[in-house]
C-alpha cells in the first residue's frame, strides 16, 4: 500500500469515527444531509479521490480509491454511498467534461465545496435503462433544452449539480442517449416530497422534475451516443462501491457484537465464550473476509472487459453477506440488539438499502447468468438423456 493511500485511508477512518459515528443519530432525526460533515469529507480529501491532481484530487486509480468506502461504511453504510456518487460524477466531470465545464466546476467538486450525483432512474423505469422518456432538444444556439423525470435521485435539493442521462429523440435503444451536468439552480429543475427512509432520513432521496430546462452544450459530460456506455461503467463503479462499504457496515456489526457478547455473562461465563456464538460470529467474520477480497478483485477489474462481470458478482455476493450478517449479528444480542442505542437495526435496514440501489442483487444475478451462457457455448455438449418417445 503506498504512502498515499495509507494516508486517505486513515483520514476516512477518523471521519468515520468522529464525524459520522458521534452525529448519525442526530441527522436522521433532522431529517437533513449534514453538510458541514461533507465540507469536513473535502478538506480531509475524500471528495475527488480519482480526480487528478491539476484539478484538486487525489489522482487514485478506482482500485484504490474505492477502499476508502469500507472506513466509511463503519461509520454510516449512506452517507458512504452519497460519497460515492459524488466521487463517481467528478471523477467523469473531471476527465470527461469540457475544458469550461473543468474551469467552472471542478476544482468545486474535488474540494467538496460543491456536491455532484447522478441521475439516470426514471420513475416508470428502473433496471431497464433504456426505457427511458426525458429528452433533450438541441437548439439553434447550441443549447440543450431538456423535460422529464428521474427517480432515487440522492442529494436531491442538495446537490449542486446533476449529472443526468437523457435521450436526444425517439428512436429506440441507446445511440441516442447522452449524459448533461444539469446546475440546482437551472430554471424548471425542481424535486418532489422527500422519500420516507427511516433508517437514512439524513441522505434526501426523491424525483427529480424537469420542465424545459436550458443547458448550456458545455455541460455536455458524455455527446450523443456515449450516454448509456458511460452510465453503464459508472453503475459498475457505484457496485463496486457499495461493496466496499457494505464491507465497512459488516465490520461495525461484528465489532458490536463483540463488544457485547465479551461482557454479557450467560450459563456461568460469558456469551463469547460459549461454541455457538463462536460459530455465529466466526461465519460472520469469514463473510467479511471473502467480501474484502472480492470487491477489491473487482475494483481492479474495473475498465477491463470483465469488469462488468466482477462489479455484478460483489453486487451479488457483497451486500447478501452485509444482510445475512446484520442479522447475525442483531441475534448475537438477543432482544438488545433490537434497541437503537445498539446501532444494529439501523445497520440492518442500510444493508438492504445497499442490496437494492445502483440494480438490484437480482440485477448482478441476471448479469452473471448471460456470462455463464456465453461459457457454456464454448464448452464441449455432453449427452443429455431424452424422454419417452423424444426422437430431437
Amino acid at each position: 500500500m503506498s504512502d498515499k493511500l495509507a494516508t486517505i485511508l486513515q483520514a476516512a477512518r477518523d471521519h468515520a469515527e468522529q464525524v459520522i459515528l458521534p452525529n448519525v443519530d442526530a441527522w436522521n432525526a433532522a431529517k437533513k444531509w449534514p453538510r458541514d460533515a461533507s465540507d469536513k469529507a473535502g478538506a480531509a480529501g475524500l471528495t475527488g479521490l480519482y480526480a487528478p491532481e491539476e484539478f484538486g484530487g487525489q489522482g487514485l486509480p478506482l482500485a484504490e480509491g474505492i477502499q476508502v468506502y469500507e472506513q466509511l461504511g463503519l461509520g454510516d453504510g449512506a452517507y458512504a454511498f452519497a460519497l460515492s456518487m459524488h466521487n463517481i460524477c467528478t471523477f467523469a466531470g473531471c476527465g470527461y467534461g469540457t475544458d469550461a465545464f473543468k474551469e467552472k466546476w471542478a476544482r468545486d467538486l474535488t474540494s467538496g465545496r460543491k456536491l455532484a450525483n447522478f441521475a439516470l432512474t426514471e420513475p416508470q423505469s428502473g433496471s431497464d435503462a433504456t426505457n427511458m422518456y426525458s429528452r433533450a432538444q438541441i437548439n439553434d444556439d447550441g443549447t440543450w433544452t431538456i423535460s422529464g423525470a428521474k427517480a432515487w435521485v440522492s442529494l436531491a435539493g442538495e446537490a449542486d449539480v446533476y449529472f443526468t442521462v437523457v435521450k436526444t429523440s425517439d428512436a429506440p435503444g441507446h445511440k441516442d442517449m447522452a449524459m448533461i451536468a444539469i446546475p440546482a439552480d437551472a430554471p424548471g429543475l425542481s424535486f418532489g416530497p422527500l422519500y420516507d427512509t427511516p433508517s437514512y432520513s439524513f441522505l434526501p432521496l426523491a424525483e427529480m422534475y424537469m420542465d424545459k430546462v436550458v443547458v448550456s452544450e458545455d455541460n455536455i459530460i458524455l455527446p450523443i451516443g456515449q450516454g448509456l456506455q458511460g452510465s453503464l461503467m459508472a453503475i459498475d463503479i457505484a457496485r463496486v462501491s457499495i461493496a466496499s462499504g457494505c464491507c465497512g457496515l459488516m465490520q461495525a456489526a461484528l465489532d458490536t457484537a463483540l463488544s457485547y457478547s465479551k461482557n454479557r455473562k450467560m450459563f456461568g461465563g460469558k456469551n463469547l465464550d460459549l461454541d455457538g456464538i463462536q460459530w455465529m460470529l466466526g461465519e460472520v467474520a469469514t463473510d467479511l473476509e471473502a467480501s474484502k477480497l472480492l470487491y477489491r478483485k473487482a475494483a481492479e477489474s474495473l475498465g477491463t472487459p470483465e469488469g462488468p462481470l466482477m462489479a455484478a458478482h460483489a453486487k451479488r455476493f457483497v451486500p447478501d453477506a452485509a444482510v445475512k450478517v446484520a442479522n447475525t449479528c442483531t441475534q448475537v444480542l438477543g432482544g438488545m440488539g433490537l434497541l437503537q442505542p445498539y446501532g444494529l437495526d439501523r445497520l440492518s435496514r442500510l444493508a438492504q438499502m445497499l442490496r437494492i440501489v445502483d440494480g438490484t442483487t437480482e440485477i448482478s444475478r441476471v448479469v452473471i447468468g448471460r456470462a455463464l451462457q456465453k461459457r457454456a457455448a464454448t464448452l464441449p455438449d455432453l449427452p443429455v438423456p431424452k424422454g419417452f418417445g423424444e426422437t430431437g
